[in-house]
């Protein structure tokens, strides 16, 4: 049927062992690697508010604010876009790096990928904090970008490789838990520097960033690559050992024939970027480049790059829109364990349609409201109750954005490649992600001043498309093994017809609902 929906549980092949301890913990020390993206999504907005920064760096931006403050339009008061490109140029050189990330993951694994990331990510973070020009500033988010990407990259793999089908989701989701946790410091750590009145909090605020970037860095050091990975650069005994430690049990031999027949599959794609563009793989393909293009067309980044400009555009004071950003982060981060809780519970499909609908409705109230206040001139003044009202509009619309299309927009895409094709599906993944995390970074603040209240409705005009898309195209995927995943996908009303037969791993097929 067309609502693409199918029964998981019962009907894959059920492995020997269970949850053990180190699994958990080596996924937990993985996870962290979301630490350094959530930090960095969250401690620019917060930054990029600070007079003392904007007067050293862009101070046409800080006059063009005071000359506006009293009068005028503002939702044109922060439009710079060099301002703006202190922001997304994290995520162009994520762009670039999550493509030579893909071959390092494959030729090294992923525990080096993360180790590395988390190096680069390291040094930016120290250029930032001593930055006495646009110049190292810009440098240093280049490297933020480049160290962001390589974790993006290996982490989301590394966690579903590790986890037992079970518990995949929760586990994975612990990568976006980290990103809402990071998100919610730079947001606390904002708001204390920005009470310094010597004027060098936000140095502070980047240079702390070296901080996560040290625990992913030491992390990955001391983590063990995965079975998956270290079969695929062969060494066959080596992982058996592997898998059997992190599934508590000796009889791994149904699963380890799974993932010795997936490697061999593997073995014989020589150009794995060629070859995710072959038909038989056309669900991975189209689902590892809708699923990240429609998160960031959500419009999430626009509250979580630039909550504190977009609360101070709303006439917030300075510490009001910073407290109203911590506000929302602490939403983003009790919502996401709403996630962790019910991802392998009730399914991903219920989570992104129901989160689809919360947002689209948050999200016009939103549009609605700032029309009636300001219009479009931008002239006019929030009341404290309408003040209040929008805040509540925009936490439910973050809460539906993280118990759904936040982690399961890295979930996903990260569970549903077979071994030959999973590092180019996951480059294209993150790749889709920082090319349009960079546009709206780049172009959120002009197209405010142009679309002006129009750009919430513009947002909610692509989630109503994206919750279309999941309804109709993007099976359930819960409690599947991840070598078994193309049963999923052959079983489904449209992309079955792409999937050949001797492509599904015996066992019977996956039930429409």
């Amino acid at each position: 049927m067309a609502g693409g929906a199918f029964v998981a549980q019962g009907a894959g092949r059920k492995y020997e062992g269970g949850v053990t301890c180190f699994v958990i913990i080596t996924c937990l020390v993985a996870a962290m690697g979301g630490l350094i993206f959530g930090y960095d999504i969250g401690i620019s907005g917060g930054v990029t508010s600070m007079d003392t920064f904007l007067k050293q760096f862009f101070p046409s931006v800080y006059r063009q604010e005071h000359e506006i403050r009293d009068d005028g339009n503002m939702y044109c008061k922060f439009n710079s876009h060099l301002l703006t490109l202190f922001t997304s140029s994290l995520y162009l050189a994520a762009l670039v790096a999550s493509f030579f990330s893909s071959t390092v993951t494959r030729l090294f694994g992923r525990k080096i990928s993360m180790l590395f990331g988390g190096l680069v990510f390291l040094l930016g973070a120290i250029i930032n904090g001593a930055a006495v020009n646009v110049a190292m500033l810009i440098i240093g988010r280049l490297l933020l970008g480049i160290g962001v990407g390589f974790a993006n990259q290996s982490v989301p793999i590394y966690l579903s490789e590790m986890a037992p089908a079970q518990i995949r989701g929760a586990l994975n989701i612990g990568f976006q838990m980290a990103i809402t946790i990071g998100i919610l410091a730079a947001n606390l750590i904002n708001y204390g520097t920005a009470q310094i009145k010597e004027g060098y909090g936000w140095r502070i605020s980047l240079g702390l960033a070296a901080v996560p970037a040290l625990m992913i860095t030491v992390g990955s050091f001391f983590l063990p690559d995965t079975p998956n990975s270290i079969l695929e650069r062969g060494h066959p005994e080596e992982s058996k050992r592997m898998l059997q430690k992190i599934r508590g049990t000796d009889n791994v031999e149904a699963e380890f024939q799974d993932l010795v027949d997936a490697t061999e599959a593997a073995k014989k794609v020589e150009h794995p970027w060629k070859n995710i563009l072959q038909p038989k793989y056309r669900p991975q393909l189209v689902i590892c480049t809708m699923i990240p293009f429609f998160q960031q067309l959500t419009g999430i980044n626009v509250i979580m790059f630039y909550a504190p400009v977009l609360f101070k555009t709303l006439g917030f004071g300075d510490d009001a829109a910073l407290m109203s950003a911590v506000i929302t982060g602490v939403v983003n981060l009790v919502s996401t364990l709403v996630s962790v809780h019910s991802a392998d519970r009730f399914g991903r499909r219920i989570l992104f349609l129901e989160g689809g609908v919360q947002m689209i409705i948050s999200q016009i109230l939103v549009g609605i409201m700032i029309a009636v206040n300001f219009g479009t001139q931008g002239v006019g003044e929030l009341p404290k109750g309408s003040a209040n009202l929008v805040l509540f509009f925009i936490c439910a619309y973050v809460a539906a954005f993280a118990w759904s299309w936040g982690p399961l927009g890295w979930l996903v895409p990260s569970e549903i490649c077979p071994l030959e094709i999973r590092s180019a599906g996951q480059a294209i993944n993150v790749s889709v992600n920082m090319f349009f995390t960079f546009v709206i970074g780049q172009f959120f603040l002009s197209m405010l001043c142009h679309m002006k209240f129009g750009l919430f409705l513009f947002f909610a005009g692509f989630v109503v498309l994206m919750t279309i898309f999941v309804y109709f195209f993007l099976p359930e995927t819960k409690n599947v093994p991840i070598e078994e995943m193309n049963r999923v996908w052959k079983a489904h009303w449209f992309w079955g017809k792409y999937i050949p037969d001797e492509a599904v791993i015996g066992g019977q097929t996956y039930t429409s609902a």
